[in-house]
C-alpha cells in the first residue's frame, strides 16, 4: 500500500505463502502489492536489516537560520520549546516559516539536544522490599476549596505510604508541619497497619531534623519517636523531593481521587470537621482495597508494635494572669476566673490543648478554635479566640 512501510513480519509471511501460492495470492495474504512482492523476491533482506539512508529527500527549510539564529537561542536557553522558536522565526521572517514546518523544526531540535544539549537527570528504578520502608510527608489541600459550614477550610494532609505495597494512611491537619502532627499521624498509621517498617523516610522536615548539616541530625523528640518503634530514620537530599517519590506521587493520585469524589458528591461543603475526616478516611480505604494482596505480603514482614504509643504532644507551663488568660506559643487563651494565679500544665497536640492543674484535667481546647500555622521555626500566628469548651475529667 502506498505510503505504508513493509514490516519484517509481512516479508516473512509473504515468503512462507509464496512456497504454496502464486505471487499475486501470496502478496494479497501478506497485505502487500504485487510490485513489492517482486522487489522482495529480488532482494529478500528484511527491512530492519537494510541500511538506513543518510541523505535528505528534500531541502532543509531551516538551513539559512539554523546556525545563525536557532542554535544561539538553544544554547542560551536549552529548554525552549520548538513552537516558541517557530513563533520567533515567524515574527522575524514573515511568510517564510508556516505552522506546517513545526514537526520538522522539533525533529531538528531533538537531534541537536542529543548531540550538543545539556545532560539530563538520570533516574534508576527502585526495587522495594516488603516491610523495609515507610514514607511520611505533608501535602497542601487548599486548592480543592473545601468548606466547613460554608467557611473556607485551610488545611493539609499528613500522608504515610508503605513503599512496597502502596498501602497508605492520611489524616487532616489544620496548620503546619509540626512535630505533634507528624508524631500523631505516624503513630496512627503504624497502629492501623499493625506493624512498623524498619526504615522511616521523610524530606527535611524541621519537625524531625535540625537541618544544620547533611548528616542525620535528628531532633531529640523525633529520635525518641524512632527509637520507641525501632525504626531507622532517613531523608532525601534537600531540594530533591522526587527522591521521596513513593509518597510524592501518591499525593497527586490521592488528591485527584478526593477531587473526583467531591465532584461526584456535587458540592464541597461539610457540616463539621468530623464529617470531612470521615470522608477522607473513606477515600483512603477505597484506594487501599486495590493493594490488599500486596499489603498482606508486606504485613507479614513488618516489625511488631511496642506495647504502647509514645507521646505525641509537647508539654509547657503557663500561668493564668489576673485578666483570666494564659499564653501558649504566643497565642492568648481565656481560662475560668477561679484559676487566676495558678500555673497550668499545658499539653500541646496537633489539634488541641489539654490543660491540667495539680494533675487534674480542667478543660480542653478543640480544633474549632485551636489552629497552628507552623513555619520552619514552629512559630504560631496569633489567633483571636478563647477556650469555649470546658470538660471535667480525671487524668
Amino acid at each position: 500500500m502506498s505510503g505504508t512501510r513493509i514490516t519484517d513480519q509481512q516479508v516473512r509471511l509473504y515468503m512462507n505463502k509464496r512456497k504454496h501460492h502464486p505471487q499475486e495470492l501470496a502478496a494479497a495474504k501478506a497485505g502487500i502489492s504485487v510490485r513489492s512482492a517482486r522487489r522482495i523476491e529480488r532482494d529478500a533482506t528484511l527491512p530492519s536489516q537494510k541500511a538506513q539512508r543518510s541523505w535528505r529527500t528534500r531541502p532543509d527549510p531551516f538551513a539559512d537560520v539554523w546556525d545563525s539564529e536557532v542554535v544561539p537561542l538553544l544554547r542560551n536557553a536549552p529548554h525552549l520549546m520548538g513552537i516558541t522558536i517557530l513563533r520567533k522565526l515567524q515574527d522575524d521572517h514573515p511568510g517564510c516559516y508556516p505552522d506546517s514546518m513545526r514537526r520538522t523544526l522539533e525533529r531538528r531540535i531533538s537531534q541537536w539536544r542529543a548531540l550538543e544539549g545539556p545532560s539530563q537527570e538520570i533516574f534508576f528504578p527502585q526495587e522495594h522490599q516488603p516491610g523495609v520502608r515507610g514514607l511520611s510527608d505533608f501535602t497542601d489541600m487548599n486548592k480543592l476549596c473545601v468548606t466547613i459550614g460554608g467557611a473556607p477550610f485551610e488545611h493539609r494532609l499528613y500522608h504515610f505510604v508503605l513503599a512496597f505495597s502502596r498501602w497508605e494512611y492520611a489524616c487532616v491537619v489544620e496548620g503546619g508541619e509540626s512535630f505533634e502532627a507528624l508524631a500523631n499521624g505516624l503513630q496512627n498509621a503504624l497502629w492501623q497497619a499493625g506493624g512498623c517498617p524498619s526504615e522511616h523516610r521523610t524530606d527535611s522536615l524541621s519537625a524531625a531534623f535540625k537541618n544544620l548539616s547533611e548528616k542525620e541530625d535528628f531532633t531529640t523528640r523525633y529520635k525518641a519517636l524512632l527509637d520507641h518503634y525501632e525504626m531507622q530514620g532517613t531523608r532525601n537530599n534537600r531540594g530533591l523531593g522526587h527522591e521521596n517519590g513513593s509518597v510524592e506521587s501518591s499525593h497527586r493520585y490521592l488528591k485527584d481521587a478526593v477531587d473526583q469524589a467531591l465532584m461526584l458528591r456535587g458540592h464541597r461543603d461539610f457540616v463539621d470537621r468530623a464529617a470531612y475526616d470521615e470522608f477522607i478516611r473513606e477515600q483512603v480505604m477505597r484506594r487501599n482495597r486495590r493493594c490488599a494482596a500486596a499489603f498482606r505480603i508486606e504485613r507479614q514482614q513488618l516489625q511488631d508494635l511496642p506495647e504502647y504509643r509514645t507521646t505525641d504532644f509537647v508539654e509547657e507551663e503557663a500561668p493564668v494572669t489576673r485578666c483570666s488568660t494564659f499564653t501558649v506559643r504566643g497565642i492568648l487563651y481565656s481560662a475560668p476566673s477561679r484559676l487566676i494565679g495558678h500555673r497550668l500544665k499545658v499539653r500541646i497536640y496537633g489539634d488541641r490543648l489539654d490543660c491540667y492543674q495539680r494533675w487534674c484535667r480542667l478543660f480542653g481546647q478543640g480544633p474549632a478554635i485551636f489552629k497552628w500555622n507552623v513555619r520552619g521555626d514552629h512559630a504560631a500566628d496569633l489567633i483571636a479566640g478563647s477556650v469555649a469548651k470546658y470538660a471535667s475529667s480525671g487524668v
